[in-house]
């Protein structure tokens, strides 16, 4: 499996690609962002490990790039931990997040899930699946896991299309954030709870949603999340 870090560590990315190609892992490396997209532009990979303090770039303009391109998993680093680098990270579509302290395990652990959701997906969208959802103007296609609000396709990331999928087919039910979890992730997934929370910030967002006043996911205090539209025959 071929992996991308943008880190301008040097050591860091040395350290990184020597722990994870035993592992059977092949890292390349670029030391800025825009040479970290020049090198995802001309090669295919299946995940970034994506630094968010770059020289030229920052982490973050390089990951809004990236998703406007593709739906590969980013695992972002920071040095500073800092909660608003980790919220600002997963609403521009990152899939996780992990402050530069991190432990080699704890990387792989978390490359491995972010990668197996991603596969998962993948395979879904080549092989046949349940029909569309269709909610008025709003289209869920769980063949090609594509999703359209007035006609227009939705440029979602992996983990906000099985959020919205999940909420979708459950219509009408709360959902706990456990349950989401679980659903999208699997039990093997350590991600922390608040971050379903800024995950449905983000598709919210990208639906158009006023949250005061949604039409499609409603939000139960001390319970989790609904999915309120109703359901019209594909």
């Amino acid at each position: 499996m071929k992996i991308l870090m943008i880190d301008d560590d040097r050591k860091l990315c040395r350290l990184v690609g020597d722990y994870l190609e035993p592992m059977g892992y092949e890292v390349e490396a670029a030391h800025n962002g825009p040479d970290g997209l020049v090198l995802f532009r001309q090669k295919e990979y299946q995940a970034v490990i994506l630094d968010v303090m770059l020289p030229q770039m920052d982490g973050f303009e390089v990951l809004k790039q990236l998703r406007q391109e593709s739906t590969v998993p980013v695992l972002m680093l920071t040095a500073r931990g800092e909660e608003t680098d980790r919220i600002v990270g997963l609403e521009m579509g990152a899939d996780d997040y992990l402050p530069k302290t991190f432990s080699s395990r704890e990387l792989l652990a978390r490359l491995r899930a972010v990668t197996r959701r991603w596969q998962a997906a993948e395979t879904t969208r080549s092989e046949a699946g349940e029909p569309v959802l269709c909610f008025t103007d709003l289209q869920i296609e769980q063949n090609s896991r594509t999703v359209r609000l007035c006609g227009e396709l939705l440029n979602l990331t992996p983990l906000e299309y099985d959020l919205l999928a999940t909420l979708a087919n459950a219509a009408g039910r709360v959902l706990t954030r456990d349950h989401l979890l679980e659903a999208v992730a699997g039990r093997d997934y350590d991600v922390f709870d608040r971050s379903v929370d800024v995950h449905i910030s983000s598709l919210r967002r990208k639906l158009g949603e006023n949250p005061r006043q949604p039409r499609f996911i409603q939000t139960v205090r001390s319970a989790g999340y609904m999915f309120i539209a109703q359901a019209e025959q594909a």
